[in-house]
């Protein structure tokens, strides 16, 4: 195998490229006229869900909000969102934009793996298990994301917004094209925030940071993201606030456990250092 990988000229590593790509783009292709022909369905039963007072997240909080007083009040059975749709062609392309984003996320795995079949064969044994670790938690990391932007964080900001006037003289009319930005810029905004761990991770092995760095930086961390929590969820309300800011600071906390910690050898040299200094003054 290491024979064959040495005799590989560069457009054989490009021709291998290239079948990699043919296969990533027809899968996300395939993919797309899959949810093309579905796209009425997702809409009316996943995308247009938090539109609705009977979507999951709202009945659990109606349920909570009986047994204390602390939770504001979403056992609105009136709470609806009515989208409008302004421009001619709006419809038909968010049709087609939308199926291409859902297919992307979906072949995103896919897309992965075929990456790492093209890397994989110039890795050593220790650097494939590692990135093979890396790429597993990557993905689960990124869609547990899209899960928390979908069933909490997007929700609340929608009931939010929606139900915000800053005058009865000025009624709400949502447009399509402003839904889908949002919903599709928030979702998607998770996901990536949810990679943290891993990239820290990769940091850490890169030695650019230790734990040590996030123990000093624990209440900076704090602020940023209260502040962070507060600008996705523009509401006053301290719940929403604090439904937003607990998965942020937990994946803090969960970046600070998965790196490694500074070496005994960094800690004892920064203590003899500090030692120099004290004898020198």
């Amino acid at each position: 195998m290491d024979n064959e990988l040495k005799e590989m000229s560069f457009w054989d590593h490009v021709d291998d490229l290239r079948r990699v790509i043919l296969r990533s783009v027809g899968a996300i292709i395939l993919l797309s006229v899959v949810f093309f022909t579905l796209m009425p369905r997702i809409f009316d039963s996943i995308i247009l869900a938090p539109c609705h007072s009977d979507f999951i997240l709202y009945r659990l909080l109606c349920d909570l909000s009986q047994h204390t007083s602390i939770l504001p009040d979403f056992c609105n059975d009136h709470f609806e969102v009515k989208l409008i749709n302004i421009q001619l062609a709006s419809q038909f392309f968010i049709h087609m934009s939308t199926s291409m984003w859902i297919a992307l996320l979906f072949a995103f795995p896919y897309v992965i793996y075929q990456l790492w079949t093209f890397v994989s064969p110039g890795l050593y044994a220790g650097e494939k298990r590692h990135a093979r670790g890396a790429f597993l938690a990557g993905n689960i990391m990124f869609f547990i994301g899209i899960g928390v932007g979908y069933f909490l964080v997007f929700p609340l900001t929608l009931r939010f917004l929606a139900e915000y006037q800053v005058s009865e003289m000025v009624p709400n009319q949502i447009s399509l094209d402003s839904y889908m930005s949002n919903f599709l810029t928030l979702n998607f905004i998770m996901g990536l925030v949810f990679e943290l761990p891993l990239l820290c991770w990769l940091l850490s092995n890169m030695g650019l940071i230790t734990r040590r760095f996030f123990k000093t930086y624990r209440r900076h961390a704090i602020v940023i993201l209260l502040i962070l929590a507060a600008f996705i969820t523009p509401s006053s309300d301290p719940f929403t606030l604090s439904v937003v800011f607990v998965p942020l600071y937990a994946l803090y906390e969960l970046s600070a456990w998965v790196i490694k910690p500074a070496s005994q050898k960094d800690d004892g040299n920064s203590e003899e250092d500090s030692n120099e200094i004290l004898d020198e003054h």
